[in-house]
């Protein structure tokens, strides 16, 4: 027949989900910017757009759970969608590459400020050079709870591989467990981190190592955040029999990203908490 499929690719129909997720982006995009303005509305903008970011996410990532399980995910499709995961990585490394960046920006050329940590304000100090952490700043003790989250992620790092292997080898099991153990692992990082942030003797404004700090850290417990709530979509997934020894590219996805952000919080652990913390009195909290 004229009509006949004689190759190996998956050819999309046309889809609302692209332009239905730019348009939501831009509508979150814009509530933001209102919102950092104090303007009428922002918050209510920018968690209207949030909602359909969402719904987007949804309805184009089920579609996409249809396909594979219509067979439209041929091993060439399959190659091209890890292509795909990993040029999203690669996106996301250069994105924390520009908080490394700014964060070794001001360290290494550091204001002439001063904090003082007891009325919580910033001095100007011309008298003494440049330091880093600003004098009079108490630092998060890099082995406390720092130290405590990095061996919770490498040890999910760890049963994250468990699951993929048991996957792999037909072990649903194995899968369940190691799935289930990377997920509670996921949201006790979130939690200790939170507590950790609740505890920071430095603020987030008025100073670039708290806004620096956060920022970094704290786009990266988001991304912990996302990286559990994938996981548990893949359990969920699990339970329900998606997933072959042969066919699992959306745990695969999952278990690389999940790799990812063990491997940036270990350079943020080295750069942020311990060098950059480093010959500065140490809050006792």
């Amino acid at each position: 027949m004229a009509g006949a499929k004689n190759h190996d690719y998956h050819i999309l129909p046309p889809s609302i989900w692209p332009f239905a997720g730019s348009m939501a982006a831009l509508v979150m995009a814009a509530g933001g910017i209102m919102w950092m303005h104090s303007a009428a509305g922002g918050g209510l903008v920018f968690y209207a757009g949030l909602a359909g970011v969402l719904a987007v996410m949804y309805g184009w990532w089920r579609q996409v759970i249809v396909e594979a399980h219509a067979g439209d995910h041929t091993p060439v499709v399959q190659l091209h969608l890890r292509y795909g995961m990993i040029l999203f990585i690669a996106s996301e490394v250069m994105f924390f590459v520009g908080w490394f960046w700014a964060f070794f920006d001001f360290s290494l050329f550091p204001a002439h400020i001063a904090y003082d940590s007891v009325a919580k304000t910033v001095s100007v100090v011309t008298d003494t050079a440049g330091t880093w952490p600003p004098k009079g700043l108490e630092v998060i003790n890099a082995f406390r709870f720092p130290l405590l989250n990095t061996l919770i992620l490498l040890t999910s790092g760890t049963t994250i591989t468990w699951a993929h292997h048991a996957l792999i080898h037909g072990d649903r099991d194995g899968l369940k467990k190691g799935l289930w153990a990377t997920i509670v692992l996921g949201l006790i990082f979130s939690c200790i981190q939170a507590y950790e942030y609740a505890e920071a003797p430095f603020p987030f404004k008025g100073l670039n190592y708290g806004a620096s700090f956060f920022m970094a850290t704290g786009f990266h417990g988001f991304h912990v955040m996302i990286g559990t709530i994938f996981l548990i979509v893949c359990q969920i997934r699990v339970y329900r029999g998606d997933f072959t020894p042969k066919q699992h590219f959306g745990f695969e996805a999952a278990a690389w990203y999940w790799h990812f952000v063990d491997v940036v919080w270990l350079f943020l652990f080295v750069s942020i908490y311990v060098w950059g913390g480093w010959g500065a009195p140490v809050h006792a909290g």
